[in-house]
């Protein structure tokens, strides 16, 4: 038994170890920095305690960093999972064309996410934008605006490349999940005489819990930690209006080299996508769910 014991730690150990260099010790060096007041820029690591959480609570950009994260993350989460639900299903269907279906939605994914930003800086553009002069051409000029220029507009225009960006990459994960039901269940289903929408909602939905899952935490930790899209489209502008967490952080550690106030949003953000990530579990069962 303990020589058995021996083996089974050889090979959890290398694993234990990179998990500890890769997660835990960073995490338990930000934790410790955010309760300092170190600068960046010299090895002065004055104590301030919780004096940084404090002040998140009452600074105002952070407010509204956290606000625009709610509705970014709200928007990016329904319309992905939605959609992706949506096209695995389409694509699953046996035609000529899935091959260049399922080229198409995941091209974008391969694309990063900077080169995305540019190109849809320039479809945004209220002057020669293709999207006004879509709108323009159509006789919509009313529905014509400053996509990136308005603070109501601003973080749902990126929210839509966001998800644009990442519904292919989802749409695998739903794929997947679909061709690990048993096609027996369908025909089942069938001879019951279950409608289409009966079968997705007693023998489709059920089984593809686990996949949903996987997919509403990955979508949630992706758009709570998107930082590249916004920074290359608006910086957080116009007004702030567009700043969410991550660049928030930025701004703080990079513009005003406030390392440990940076860190200290950090922490709150890492512990808003547990909690979130562990509800979402919780909430579809995933872990119950038997084949």
């Amino acid at each position: 038994m303990k020589a058995r014991n021996g083996t089974l730690w050889l090979f959890i150990l290398p694993g234990l170890i990179l998990y500890s260099i890769f997660f835990i010790v960073p995490a338990g060096s930000s934790l410790l920095l955010s309760l300092t007041n170190w600068d960046g820029m010299t090895y002065r690591f004055d104590w301030v305690g919780l004096k940084h959480y404090g002040d998140l609570a009452q600074d105002p950009i952070f407010g509204k960093a956290l606000s625009n994260n709610v509705k970014f993350s709200l928007t990016v989460i329904i319309f992905q999972f939605g959609l992706s639900l949506f096209f695995a299903i389409l694509v699953m269907k046996n035609t000529k064309l899935n091959v260049f279906y399922r080229t198409i939605f995941f091209f974008p994914t391969v694309v990063s996410s900077v080169s995305i930003g540019f190109i849809w800086m320039f479809v945004y553009d209220p002057n020669i934008g293709s999207l006004n002069l879509l709108l323009n051409s159509l006789g919509l000029d009313s529905l014509a605006r400053s996509w990136l220029g308005e603070p109501n507009l601003a973080i749902y225009s990126i929210a839509f490349v966001q998800f644009w960006g990442h519904t292919g990459q989802v749409m695998i994960i739903f794929i997947a999940g679909l061709q690990s039901i048993p096609k027996d269940l369908y025909e089942v289903a069938n001879i019951e005489g279950a409608s289409k929408w009966n079968a997705f909602r007693y023998v489709t939905w059920p089984l593809l819990a686990p996949s949903a899952a996987i997919v509403l935490a990955y979508t949630t930790i992706q758009s709570f930690k998107s930082f590249d899209l916004i920074i290359s489209m608006t910086d957080g502008g116009p007004n702030n209006a567009s700043e969410i967490l991550s660049t928030f952080m930025y701004h703080q550690a990079f513009t005003y080299y406030s390392f440990g106030y940076a860190t200290a949003s950090a922490v709150v953000l890492m512990l808003i996508i547990m909690v979130v990530t562990y509800f979402q579990f919780r909430l579809l069962k995933a872990d119950r769910v038997v084949y």
